[in-house]
């Protein structure tokens, strides 16, 4: 799809980076200065830094960067287009779509409006149809009232085999893009049958607030209880967590996450005020729905009924997770009860406390491998050290793995050395401290002041301006490059008008617009213009110099060639004296 240069533009001006950050990951702001936690890698100190006047990212912990664009690029799982119709969008600006591209829409907003159109006809049948009746019975028996309904949009889904399919058809969607939405299939008679008939229907939303799919209760008939939309190109259950579209702002704010196991129990935290709960989507939660909650919040809570197969649940989160980045606990509620069984009854307090005494989950594990042993008796006692110690090993935090040794150590009656001889053979095979980016490769003091003077470029430094600078003065082929890229743009721009590094850099290929970008974002103090041109001159010329010695040793002395290159040779050096002169 095309669309004006002058639009993107206007989109990328009227886009506050720093209030997109704010949505997906923490953002801290200083004065000027505004860093945020890395929603690309796992980190707990910021490393992200965040220019909004240029609307630039980048980070220096994993490297990755970018404009406005890539952000939701990177976060929304999108490409350029629909990067610029999402920012479009929220900041109220009308693209003017070429004609020929209107006409081919891409197959992810084909989905995501065919499931919206099924969104709107459960809504609707709900509130309306005759047939749902017991589907209204049944949430008013919920405590949810209208106003309940419309803010999860929840809707009924008729018992008839092709009433959606039917609607959908009358809208202009083609069978296909039901299929492939997961709306419906075709039966062996060649008819569309609906797949979601007679339930109370859960629209699921990504993170951008798209409709992507529906979790889908059964009132009553044959089926199973619960039934999902199937995996679909816009619905990943890997990548989805029910409520989080609602959840993720108030996560920022409250540094925290409740992981629950239904979607009536992520509603009823909602209304009572704790908006932070999410749910997966008919799947266990998994690496990739922990790396969605990092983006958040640094706690993870998962509560499960206090039961075998609740604790169940919480060490199978355990096994998958990384708790050295995340601080993964678990919650156990009162009297064997769901969130929203707690809320329904009023026990609003109890499922509270519960959240605030939350344990890790780490320590949940090891009580769990200490209690299938003996520990009156030395061979028990030398079983449960071995499996606490599998356990504990998996910790990246030396610190940690030493602290839950003395917790081991005192729940056995092991001596501490003995845990921790028994901890170190189970580290070596694997646990140490998470690794770290590989650190950049060094830069000789030639290629630093060369980037320097980049760095005056992209800051359309007024005192540079007035000196002679070409791109002669770079030995490095990529600096070279983003000089030429910086220094037609800077020539038409007022002196301290910083370059539109979004627009200008787009086309250009890496590493040039990675490294131009990163300098840009570098927050450090210019250099002096007038030291930093001289010594860059200097050493061009000593390059220079250097080329013409050696292309003498391959020419004959007296000839005319010799006598023309040691006379520019003899130019050159005097030159040289006069930069260092000060001349």
């Amino acid at each position: 799809m095309a669309y004006p240069r002058e639009e993107i533009d206007r989109v990328r001006d009227s886009t506050d980076l720093a209030e997109l950050a704010a949505e997906v990951t923490k953002v801290k702001r200083s004065g000027r200065s505004v860093m945020a936690v890395c929603p690309f890698h796992q980190e707990k100190t910021p490393s992200l830094s965040i220019d909004p006047s240029r609307g630039l990212w980048h980070c220096f912990g994993c490297g990755k960067q970018g404009d406005v664009f890539n952000w939701i690029q990177e976060t929304h799982t999108t490409d350029f287009v629909g990067a610029l119709e999402l920012l479009a969008r929220r900041a109220g600006v009308t693209l003017t779509e070429d004609p020929k591209a209107a006409q081919q829409r891409s197959q992810r907003e084909e989905l995501v409006a065919a499931t919206a159109l099924a969104v709107e006809f459960y809504k609707e049948r709900l509130k309306t149809g005759a047939d749902a009746g017991p589907a209204r019975a049944y949430l008013r028996g919920r405590d949810y009232d209208g106003a309940v309904v419309d803010r999860f949009e929840m809707g009924y889904s008729p018992a008839a085999w092709d009433e959606l399919s039917r609607h959908l058809r009358e809208k202009g969607v083609k069978d296909s893009i039901m299929q492939t939405a997961g709306l419906a299939s075709r039966s062996s008679r060649g008819t569309m049958v609906d797949r979601f008939r007679n339930r109370i229907m859960f629209p699921i939303f990504d993170l951008r607030g798209d409709p992507v799919g529906f979790g889908a209760r059964l009132l009553e008939g044959d089926g199973p209880k619960y039934l999902n939309s199937p995996e679909t190109p816009i619905y990943k259950k890997s990548r989805l967590l029910y409520g989080l579209n609602w959840s993720k702002s108030e996560m920022v704010r409250s540094h925290r996450a409740v992981v629950v196991e239904g979607y009536t129990d992520v509603i009823a935290l909602h209304l009572a005020g704790s908006p932070v709960a999410v749910a997966t989507c008919g799947t266990a939660l998994g690496t990739e729905h922990l790396d969605l909650l990092r983006r958040f919040t640094e706690t993870v809570i998962l509560a499960f009924d206090a039961d075998e197969a609740g604790a169940g649940a919480a060490l199978r989160g355990f096994e998958m997770s990384v708790p050295g980045d995340l601080d993964l606990r678990v919650a156990f509620l009162p009297e064997g009860k769901d969130p929203a069984e707690l809320v329904t009854a009023g026990a609003m307090d109890s499922l509270t406390k519960a959240l605030d005494d939350a344990y890790p989950l780490i320590q949940f594990r090891i009580e769990r491998e200490l209690e299938r042993f003996d520990l009156s008796e030395p061979e028990g006692r030398g079983r449960a050290v071995k499996a606490a110690a599998a356990v504990v090993s998996q910790h990246p935090d030396v610190v940690v793995r030493h602290e839950y040794a003395v917790f081991v150590s005192r729940r056995t009656g092991v001596d501490l050395d003995v845990v921790l001889r028994s901890l170190d053979g189970r580290a070596s095979g694997g646990n140490q401290e998470q690794s770290r980016p590989a650190p950049p490769a060094r830069l000789s003091g030639a290629a630093k002041a060369e980037q320097e003077l980049l760095r005056l470029l992209l800051a359309n430094d007024a005192e540079l301006r007035d000196m002679e600078v070409s791109a002669d003065l770079f030995s490095v082929a990529e600096h070279r490059t983003g000089y030429e890229v910086l220094a037609p743009a800077i020539a038409a721009l007022a002196p301290g008008e910083p370059p539109n590094l979004g627009s200008l850099l787009r086309e250009v290929q890496e590493p040039v617009g990675p490294m131009l970008r990163a300098l840009a974002m570098a927050d450090r103090p210019l250099p002096d213009a007038k030291d930093l041109v001289i010594k860059l001159k200097e050493g061009a010329l000593e390059r220079r110099i250097e080329d013409i010695r050696h292309a003498l040793d391959d020419v004959e002395p007296g000839t005319e060639t010799y006598s023309a290159r040691f006379t520019e040779l003899i130019a050159l050096e005097q030159q040289r004296r006069q930069i260092r002169s000060g001349e």
